[in-house]
Order: C-alpha cells, then sequence, then structure tokens
C-alpha cells in the first residue's frame, strides 16, 4: 500500500491546554495553492486605528513588534484552545521535544483561569522528583506572577542551563497554603515506554507520550515481555492513563503492533486537500522513509493475545486514536473512565520570518466514523481508580468544558455512544500509587500512575481490574477450545 499525502508532513507534537495533547504536522505556507480571500477594509481600518492610539496614548512607549506580535497572537488564541502562534524559539523547541531529549524540568503544562496547571510531570525528571503533580496550578515562576503568561511564555521562563535553578509557587487542592519548590534544571531524556509481567504470563506496557521512538521502544519492550516470560503471555495490559497525546505516527505504529496488516486505524477530514488522509496499520504509515519496520522482529502472538487498554480523563488526542481504533476493531477491551475528547488535528505552518501558527486544520475520526471531539472514548468497562468525591469529579476538565472547543460534526455530545459496563472500586479504595519521594501527598484517584517501576496491582485497582479481565477472557478462551 503506498504511503498517503503525509509523507512529505513531519508529524510532531506539543503539550496542548487543560490535558489534551495536538497531533500535529508541518506544511509550508508554499504548498498552499489556494488563493486568498480579499482582506476586509473596514476591519483593518479600525485595526490601525486601534494601533495608532495605542502608539499615542497608552501610558509608557510601546514597541511595534510587540503590538503585532500580540495581535497575531489574540487571532488566532481566539480560533479554539489549541490554535496557537509561535516565535522562532518556541517553534524550535516544538521539534526538540518530540525527539526525547531537551532541557528543563520535565513537566508538561497548559492554560486555565489565566494560571498555568501541570498537566503531568514526565516520569524520573527534576519536577518529578520534587513532587510536582497532575493538577498543580503554577502561580509565580522564581519572582514573576504567572497570569496572563501563556503555555509557551511560561515554558521559555522554565526551561535554562542545566544546573541552574528555578523556583516554583504552587497552589494544589486539599492544601492551605501555596507550596514553594526549588528545582535544579536538567537535560530532559524521556523515556515514553515502560514494561514488566504484573505476574507470570501478563504483561504490562505503559506508554506515558507518543514520541518519535515509541513504536520501535514499544516493540523491544513487548519482545522483552515474551523472552521474560518464556512462553507465549497468556494477556497483555497497554496502559495509556494520563497520556496526552503525540506524534500520530506513533499512535498509529503502536496500533498496527495489534491490528491486522492494512487495517484502517484514523482518518482525517478537512477543508484544504492535505487535510484530508488515511492511515492504515502499514509500516509506509509510521515508519521513516527508508527506514526498516520498527515491529517487523514482533512474536507473530502479539496480533492475538488477549488485550485490556487502560484509559483516564488524562488520556488525550494520539491516546485516544489508539484507544479507538482498538476498540472499533474489536481488537481491545477499554478499560477506565472516560478519555478527554480532543479530536482536533493541529498544523504547524512555518511563517517566512520564522517562527509559525499552530493551526487546527482538521478533526480525526476512528476508524467507524466516529469522532471522539468534546465527547471522548466511553470504556468498554468503567472502572474508577478509587472512590472519588464531588469535588474531585467536578475538577476533572476535558476538552467540551475548554471556552471556544470545537463542536462534534457527528452531532454527539459528552453522553456514552456505547452501553459500558461499569464496575465499582471497593470501599475504602487504595490510592492509586505511593506519591513521588519528597511529596508528602498521596496521589487523587484518577492520577496518571506514574512511578520509576511498573504499578503494583495490589495498590492499583484499575490494574488489578485489567488483570482479572485477561484471566476471564483466558478462561473463556480455553471453554471455546
Amino acid at each position: 500500500m503506498s504511503r498517503p499525502r503525509i509523507k512529505n508532513l513531519a508529524l510532531i507534537v506539543a503539550s496542548a491546554l487543560a490535558g489534551g495533547a495536538l497531533t500535529v504536522s508541518i506544511q509550508a505556507f508554499a504548498d498552499k495553492e489556494a488563493p486568498l480571500a480579499p482582506l476586509p477594509l473596514n476591519e483593518l481600518r479600525t485595526f490601525a486605528e486601534v494601533f495608532g492610539r495605542i502608539k499615542q496614548d497608552y501610558v509608557e512607549p510601546v514597541n511595534d513588534k510587540k503590538l503585532i506580535n500580540d495581535a497575531i497572537k489574540g487571532m488566532i488564541t481566539g480560533l479554539d484552545p489549541h490554535s496557537d502562534y509561535m516565535d522562532a524559539d518556541s517553534f524550535k523547541e516544538l521539534r526538540e521535544t518530540t525527539q526525547g531529549e531537551f532541557g528543563g524540568l520535565g513537566i508538561e503544562i497548559g492554560a486555565e483561569d489565566g494560571l498555568i496547571k501541570v498537566i503531568s510531570p514526565i516520569d524520573d525528571t527534576p519536577a518529578y522528583r520534587a513532587g510536582v503533580k497532575s493538577g498543580d496550578l503554577i502561580v509565580k515562576i522564581d519572582d514573576t506572577p504567572v497570569r496572563g503568561l501563556t503555555p509557551n511564555d511560561a515554558v521559555k521562563r522554565m526551561k535554562g542551563k542545566p544546573g541552574t535553578k528555578v523556583t516554583l509557587t504552587l497552589l494544589r487542592k486539599n492544601e492551605a497554603k501555596p507550596l514553594v519548590v526549588t528545582i535544579t534544571r536538567a537535560i530532559i531524556r524521556y523515556r515514553s515506554v515502560k514494561s514488566g509481567l504484573v505476574e507470570p504470563g501478563y504483561g504490562y506496557v505503559r506508554i506515558s507520550q507518543f514520541m518519535d521512538p515509541t513504536t520501535a521502544n514499544m516493540a523491544a519492550a513487548i519482545t522483552s515481555l515474551y523472552r521474560q516470560n518464556k512462553a507465549p503471555l497468556k494477556g497483555l495490559v497497554l496502559d495509556l492513563r494520563g497520556n496526552p497525546g503525540g506524534v500520530l505516527t506513533g499512535a498509529v505504529g503502536v496500533s498496527a503492533a495489534f491490528l491486522p496488516k492494512d487495517t484502517l486505524v484514523v482518518y482525517t477530514e478537512g477543508r484544504a486537500a492535505d487535510s484530508k488522509m488515511k492511515l492504515f496499520a502499514n509500516a509506509g504509515n509510521y515508519s521513516a522513509p527508508n527506514q526498516p519496520d520498527p515491529l517487523a522482529k514482533l512474536p507473530p502472538e502479539v496480533r492475538k493475545v488477549p488485550l485490556v487498554v487502560l484509559v483516564n480523563s488524562g488520556s488525550a488526542s494520539a491516546s485516544e486514536i489508539v484507544a479507538g481504533a482498538l476498540q472499533d476493531n474489536k481488537r481491545a477491551l477499554i478499560l477506565g473512565t472516560q478519555t478527554f475528547g480532543k479530536g482536533s488535528v493541529q498544523s504547524i505552518l512555518p511563517l517566512g520570518t520564522a517562527g509559525g501558527i499552530k493551526l487546527t486544520t482538521a478533526r480525526y475520526f476512528t476508524p467507524s466514523g466516529h469522532s471522539i471531539q468534546a465527547k471522548g472514548i466511553t470504556p468498554d468497562v468503567v472502572v474508577e481508580n478509587g472512590v472519588l468525591t464531588t469535588g474531585e469529579q467536578a475538577l476533572r476538565i476535558r476538552e467540551a468544558d475548554l471556552e471556544h472547543h470545537l463542536s462534534n460534526p457527528n452531532g454527539e455530545d459528552k453522553t456514552e455512544p456505547r452501553p459500558a459496563k461499569k464496575v465499582a472500586p471497593p470501599a475504602p479504595a487504595p490510592a492509586s500509587v505511593p506519591a513521588p519521594a519528597g511529596n508528602g501527598s498521596k496521589a487523587t484517584p484518577d492520577d496518571d500512575p506514574q512511578s520509576g517501576a511498573i504499578p503494583n496491582p495490589k495498590n492499583d485497582y484499575q490494574l488489578s481490574q485489567a488483570i482479572t479481565t485477561l484471566k476471564v477472557q483466558q478462561l473463556m478462551l480455553k471453554k471455546a477450545n
């Protein structure tokens, strides 16, 4: 099967607002052939008049470049929560994050109510070891209040030379006073895949974000699990909880590891011709040109092993593509809680003057034609990882809660698209995992179970239910045979 039009696109990702992630492609403006519509003269006159008033009457002199850049930012960020303007430095940083190594603290952030919210700390990084938690609100970076800063501006202030320090002031629910943590910057080498045997015969693979090496790393992890087990696995858990998304080709590659060759994984629809794509479980759709197929040496049993995919409200974008592809093709049971619901694609359009704009150009759809935009993926088996209070439920933020979010093109709202079996956890439910070193509080029930090792099913109710589900499937297979 031939590679679709994405062969000339570099598919990359950036953190998104309030827990989502961006499925992004790079495309030059020069490739666009459609003529631009005439500019609205009356509105441009108003813009010029406002510009002149500021230059003449504002209490302090304002640089022309700042005014123009701020106007561009406002024009783009007013479209939807995921479109943005990037200067040259931000554009460079976006590229660096997909390669798995960059300088900084190791946290993914978004904006919320004028503050900066921690989407999640990256495993085994300075921020993670300092006890920064998913859901923390950053109110100050060193001595600078963050209210009004964009996520890109905040990232610039937190990045710096390895070995230097930055102080964050955090607000955390259930904490009466702000928390002040000083973190030493370091080179962040991001391991997006962790794996292990939870018990003999049952493997666990966690993907914390989709990056360029993720497909190859996951293939190596699964191969290692088969080697450790010294026999074909009886079942496998793929953990995508708290995964904000990532490189689109990574999501296609992970899906392809479990699906028959040439199975449809995802398709996109937009106004521009190059925004219409169909991506299949085929090496041409997930591996780099002229590179070997990273899945070629996978044990063949992987495509038939009973599979459970764990998701929660922090599973977004590329994570939802994987969950939707495996669910629609009846290849896996999806277990956990409703996902975030980000079903749009952002294109990085380079500007001739440097930098670029990150613009929403398409919606993506699961193989059966469902859009998860503002709705998310409903698990086949709904399992909470603890007993949530009303307040904790209210603090869960999804795409549909974001201002100016895109509507669902199928006319579907946030209701469940298919009946889902619900499993209530025992009361009292255990915390999902112990808190990281240096952090005295416990993880909240819907937190991402990040740790230096794979989680223990005794401390992770969703994982224990996934293993139980796999064992039931094994019994049913034996009965059928």
